[in-house]
């Protein structure tokens, strides 16, 4: 699907001019590629451009898309120091597209998701944009999330207890027949229930964070203009966070994208750096880290298998969508390796 039909449009259209849009023309959707996850459109009426956002079509599964959740902590963040695209319009009535969706402000940026888009950058900014990844990472986890009105957002406490059950329902609704994986996940599972670490701290967490969901300012003074994403957004935990940003260092994500990636690159710092660094930028200390990387490569797993379910069931082509299930049993077995840490 390439866009919106014309009543789906003009049903956006409307919705935006309830909210105090005035469109200087009718309106185009392009899908913008990329995404595994939520279906992304560029909206543009000849002169302004937006962001919308949906849930894919078909083979959703309940809690994995929540475009809602973007739209509430983008609109608590746009008074922060964590660049986000400013929200614009959530509609939950189903009526208009057959899903909840939202608009967001349109930033002007580049993104950096393949290895190739990651080798247009010399050494120096690929540096300074790492350095500016971790740093807003940091920024976020700053953020008094009760302060920017977002107190109900999420439970403040027993976050890695809840990821646990919620991931491992995930997989029970998504999960490959494959033998080995079964296996690897109902032990990975068991395990991360059996080790769950009290809570140290608390903060915002974004839930899906790496170099290719952000938009990137490059140039002299390269620098972060939006984060995106934030579907997987929570109160919780910040350790698990930065846990999810070094997970998704494991080559076996280039499965999960069809290619090799930006994040996977050789050129970037290995995870126990990146790890190092946002202590030293935050000034905290990741407590439990062997639980939370742990953790984070079920979650990625869990991710992987449930990209091969869409396909499976009719919902998921291109690239990516042929090999993420090959993805499922090396971040299971990579996080079986972690928890045996865990003492």
């Amino acid at each position: 699907m390439s866009g919106l039909t014309s009543g789906e449009r003009d049903a956006v259209a409307a919705r935006l001019e309830s909210v105090g849009v005035e469109l200087a023309g009718p309106l185009a959707a392009t899908q913008i590629a990329g995404g595994r996850s939520n279906l992304t459109f560029r909206l543009d009426d000849g002169i302004s451009r937006w962001v919308l956002r949906m849930p894919p079509r078909t083979g959703r599964t309940p809690s994995a898309h929540d475009v809602a959740r973007e739209h509430r902590v983008t609109g608590g963040l746009r008074n922060t120091a964590v660049p986000i695209a400013a929200p614009v319009l959530l509609q939950e009535d189903e009526r208009d597209l057959g899903s909840p969706y939202t608009v967001a402000d349109f930033v002007e940026g580049t993104t950096i998701q393949s290895a190739d888009d990651l080798d247009r950058l010399d050494d120096a900014t690929v540096r300074s944009v790492v350095d500016q990844l971790v740093e807003t990472l940091a920024a976020l986890h700053r953020v008094d999330h009760v302060a920017i009105g977002l107190e109900r957002f999420g439970r403040p406490d027993g976050y890695a207890a809840r990821q646990v059950r919620r991931w491992a329902g995930q997989w029970e609704l998504v999960g490959t027949a494959e033998p080995d994986a079964r296996r690897a996940a109902t032990e990975l599972a068991a395990q991360l229930a059996r080790l769950v670490p009290g809570q140290v701290r608390v903060g915002i967490v974004h839930g899906d964070y790496r170099i290719d969901n952000t938009i990137l300012r490059v140039g002299e003074f390269p620098s972060i203009a939006a984060v995106v994403d934030w579907e997987l957004s929570t109160i919780g935990d910040p350790a698990a966070d930065v846990a999810l940003m070094c997970a998704y260092r494991n080559r076996a994500f280039d499965l999960i994208v069809g290619a090799p990636s930006a994040w996977t690159s050789d050129r970037l710092p290995e995870p126990d750096e990146l790890a190092a660094a946002y202590e030293t930028l935050s000034g905290r200390t990741l407590s439990d880290w062997d639980f939370h990387v742990a953790l984070a490569h079920f979650k990625v797993a869990v991710i992987a298998a449930g990209i091969d379910h869409r396909r499976r069931e009719g919902s998921g082509a291109g690239d990516g969508f042929d090999t993420a299930g090959q993805a499922v049993l090396p971040f299971l077995e990579a996080g079986l390796a972690r928890i045996g840490a865990v003492r």
